[in-house]
């Protein structure tokens, strides 16, 4: 049964417990995406965010370059147990969302509204946090369970040069989702008096 927006919301948490399971086909996942690039706002229209969804051995290869690099600057001692980690809790989910920022758009507005040229790059990284926002809870809503990761700029340059993308797509996340083997702890929740206030 399909939540309401706000329980959607509400049960979106992160799951580093997840199969290589999906309960809705490759097509209505690739909707999430194209529904969340066609309507999710951005500065100026700019519309500079890129995804790349990797199912199948295409999600295998990514975590397998990341264990590649973090290999490099892992202690011999320490790297089984980052290894682990990647394999149970990313690897073995059914695919990634990978999110990037076109830096070329984010340059042609710095050029044309120079006014603003500092807060660009700020404001394109509000697009990438609302794009990966809508993507979790729509997610959420087809019964996956994901989580945000950030293993860039570690590997920008395996990345780009196994999916042969332009060199301007600046990685900002990754996600990796599938259906959840195990629900999250339980959440802390800070005071909301403490968060917000109100004047009438």
């Amino acid at each position: 049964m399909k939540k309401d927006f706000r329980e959607t919301i509400k049960h979106r948490r992160t799951y580093y417990k997840i199969s290589s399971k999906s309960l809705i086909s490759d097509e209505q996942i690739e909707e999430i995406i194209q529904f969340a690039l066609t309507y999710v706002p951005s500065a100026f229209n700019s519309q500079s965010t890129r995804i790349v969804l990797l199912l199948g051995k295409h999600h295998q290869k990514l975590w397998n370059i990341v264990k590649e690099e973090l290999r490099k600057v892992t202690s011999e001692k320490n790297f089984p147990k980052t290894e682990e980690k990647v394999n149970l809790s990313f690897a073995a989910g059914y695919g990634t969302v990978l999110f990037f920022e076109d830096q070329s758009v984010v340059q042609n507005l710095q050029q044309n509204f120079p006014l603003y040229k500092d807060v660009f790059p700020i404001w394109s990284q509000h697009t990438t946090a609302m794009h990966q926002f809508t993507v979790w809870t729509l997610l959420e809503d087809a019964r996956f369970g994901a989580s945000l990761q950030h293993y860039h700029p570690l590997i920008d340059d395996a990345v780009c040069k196994e999916w042969k993308l332009d060199p301007k797509w600046k990685l900002t996340a990754q996600m990796p989702f599938g259906v959840p083997t195990e629900e999250p702890g339980k959440k802390e929740m800070q005071p909301l008096e403490e968060r917000m206030k109100v004047f009438k």
